[in-house]
């Protein structure tokens, strides 16, 4: 029960600073911490699993990755407020980022709630692979960088989602 309460707050917590977006920087702190608990709760906890918590947790990831990965290169940028001129030059560094990251969040969680952890190789390799072009044809600092961050935290966030979600 204790995990489908902090799970649905994060998503909660989430759900607030995509509509509030210059938030995002506290809100996506709180959900790691969040997150981070639950965690925590069920690497001590015996805890079944369910469909229902493996939804929450889905919902999570996909979602909440992308506050996570906005909040950490607001941090990283030193930016307090996200403007129309920081969201285009992001766009323009990086094209369909929030979309790209949606969907690798979802095939991660996918893959280790179906225990499958191999299935994260493939969707890093088809992402670099994708993104390579760009990446090597680039004439602003950071994009590579930016990727390389982007994409940890996003592994990352889907990793410890379906950590919680399914206990693999």
């Amino acid at each position: 029960m204790i995990l489908y309460v902090l799970l649905i707050a994060a998503v909660v917590v989430c759900a607030v600073a995509l509509v509030f977006r210059a938030e995002r920087k506290i809100l996506g702190l709180i959900a790691a911490i969040i997150l981070g608990v639950a965690a925590v709760i069920r690497v001590v906890a015996d805890l079944p699993n369910s469909d229902v918590l493996g939804l929450v947790g889905l919902t999570l990831a996909v979602v909440g990755g992308s506050v996570v990965t906005t909040a950490a290169f607001k941090q990283i940028d030193g930016h307090n407020d996200v403007t129309a001129e920081t969201l285009e030059a992001a766009g323009q560094v990086l094209r369909g980022g929030t979309w790209i990251g949606m969907l690798e969040r979802f095939v991660v969680f996918v893959t280790l709630a179906a225990g499958y952890p191999a299935g994260i190789a493939y969707v890093l390799a088809v992402k670099g692979l994708g993104r390579y072009p760009e990446l090597v044809n680039q004439k602003k600092a950071g994009a590579a960088e930016r990727f390389i961050i982007g994409t940890m935290i996003s592994v990352i966030w889907a990793g410890i989602c379906a950590y919680v979600a399914k206990g693999r």
